[in-house]
């Protein structure tokens, strides 16, 4: 009898517990950016402490941090494919597909669902505008390498704001037909920029900024501090954007796509550039959110690439230093967890260790466009 009656007691518990969580009240939060280091892990956040002499970075002004699980639903190790996939849309998927799930199910992303229900929105990146984790946020395609079919989504996305590479793949995309892309972009609404400098005269409105035929050039290459001045000024303009069309709020991504491809080539001074540039730009948004206290700022990756390790030079660790030396385990992805950094509002909602899916869950909730 003691028995039962304990079990009734724990399952009125359990239930109570749940209702309170589905009725629990959600702090207001106006405005996402969505920032996604591509192949950042642990230790490249922890090279960047260490290489700036624990300097504070942006990092460090996170309001609650998390972890996530990152396989997919083919691979005990994911690609970006997969991984935006479930960022974007909540949804678990194979490797090389984008919004859809493996049994081609299309899912929508939390930019699409924002739009929709009166959000701006916006895209920021260092690759291309087709490349696997801002085409997450828009495509459906079973595979990654469907460029045209990802260019004619991007077309019927809506998005507001694009800031990143990709002439080469839209015009190519259209060029059977006879179309002209900037023709159909203009169609659209979009101002169309090539040079960087072109955003020191927008202020407002649909812009596209395709700067690059591919991806932009490399921080080596002179690619300069462009992640951070496209953070602050999509910022601008959907700020804008939202009072004069009496919006919602915002949601946008930003992508530091090229800590992946420095990782791939272990390359550690790249991707030692690559990781301060990413952190110039949370600056930027963390930043934006201390003035505008309704916006949540999410920095996460897809995945790690490299398999970074942090190894101690010497065994004697009673030496005043033992020096350390970096390593790196595979030009790859690896399966690791990854860490999540919030700061603003709602951060408190959202801790411990979870689904890459289930960040995106808490996402939509928190601007209360979950199905």
């Amino acid at each position: 009898m003691k028995k039962l009656f304990l079990f009734v007691l724990l399952s009125f518990a359990a239930f109570q517990g749940a209702e309170a969580k589905k009725t629990q009240k959600l702090p207001k939060v106006d405005n996402i950016i969505y920032m996604i280091g591509d192949g950042m892990g642990l230790c490249h956040v922890s090279m960047l402490q260490i290489e700036g002499k624990y300097a504070p970075t942006s990092f460090d002004r996170a309001h609650n941090v998390a972890l996530i699980k990152s396989y997919s639903t083919n691979n005990r190790v994911t690609d970006s494919a997969a991984a935006g996939t479930a960022l974007a849309t909540g949804f678990k998927t194979d490797n090389g597909t984008l919004g859809m799930t493996p049994d081609g199910e299309i899912v929508e992303s939390i930019i699409a669902k924002a739009s929709k229900s009166g959000f701006a929105t916006g895209l920021v990146a260092t690759c291309y505008l087709q490349h696997a984790t801002p085409a997450a946020f828009y495509a459906h395609v079973k595979s990654r390498n469907e460029s045209d079919k990802i260019s004619f989504d991007f077309m019927e996305s809506g998005i507001d704001v694009a800031f990143g590479g990709g002439r080469k793949i839209f015009e190519k995309a259209y060029k059977e037909s006879g179309k002209n892309y900037v023709d159909l972009l203009k169609a659209e609404g979009y101002e169309v920029l090539f040079d960087q400098k072109e955003m020191d005269g927008v202020a407002s409105g649909k812009v596209i900024g395709l700067f690059a035929e591919e991806n932009l050039p490399t921080l080596k290459e002179g690619r300069g501090d462009y992640l951070a001045r496209a953070t602050e000024k999509a910022l601008e303009i959907l700020t804008a954007d939202v009072r004069a069309d009496k919006k919602k709020g915002f949601v946008m991504m930003v992508e530091g796509s090229q800590i992946d491809y420095r990782s791939h080539a272990n390359d550690l001074e790249g991707m030692l550039a690559e990781m301060r540039d990413f952190d110039a730009a949370i600056k930027v948004a963390m930043d934006y959110a201390d003035a505008h206290p309704n916006t949540l700022v999410v920095v996460c990756a897809d995945h790690e690439t490299s398999g970074l390790a942090i190894p101690s030079n010497k065994t004697d660790f009673t030496l005043p230093e033992s020096g350390i030396n970096y390593s790196f385990g595979t030009s790859s992805h690896t399966g690791v967890m990854l860490p999540v950094y919030l700061y603003g509002a709602g951060a408190e909602t959202i801790k411990g260790i979870m689904e890459n899916s289930e960040l995106s869950v808490a996402l939509q909730r928190l601007i209360k466009v979950a199905e």
